[in-house]
């Protein structure tokens, strides 16, 4: 439940697909106080094994075959880039999503200090958002995107009704 008026936390998922538009998995995201924003969890099937950078980027579309329509990462503080950077990090950076050797993944990622109500640090807000999994690991500190590659799979985020 969520909150003192007993409403149920709000919720959103993204599908994720790769250049050829075949879906990979899913990333349902829920607004989680007690982690300070948004916990999400990914299952995804059909990648390359090994680390993978993945991230909210601030616009919501997903344009195959290369997904640069998904825009930058989600950044409306404009901080540096990386987990590790003590100059970032973007709201929407995240660990390295780890495949396994059938090409599979799972995780569960806190994304602090965002949110799925109104707000201007929502990932739901006007223009929406989308995940993107990159093709190599994100090293955590180079501005802007990590050094993480190409965008593999993308899923625009949604609010679930």
């Amino acid at each position: 439940m969520g909150g003192a008026t007993g409403q149920a936390a709000p919720t959103a998922t993204a599908t994720l697909i790769d250049a050829q538009g075949h879906t990979l998995g899913t990333a349902r995201f829920r607004e989680d106080p007690g982690q300070g924003g948004v916990a999400m969890t990914i299952r995804v099937s059909g990648l390359t094994p090994g680390a993978h950078g993945m991230h909210v980027h601030g616009a919501g579309h997903c344009d195959g075959p290369d997904f640069t329509t998904a825009g930058p990462h989600f950044n409306p503080s404009g901080r540096k880039h990386g987990l590790g950077n003590p100059q970032g990090a973007h709201l929407g950076d995240m660990p390295n999503l780890v495949v396994a050797a059938d090409g599979s993944a799972t995780a569960t990622v806190a994304l602090t200090g965002t949110f799925l109500r109104a707000g201007a640090d929502s990932l739901l807000r006007k223009g929406g958002t989308a995940l993107v999994i990159h093709a190599r690991p994100d090293d955590q500190l180079t501005d802007p995107a990590g050094d993480s590659g190409d965008r593999v799979a993308c899923g625009v985020i949604l609010a679930d009704r």
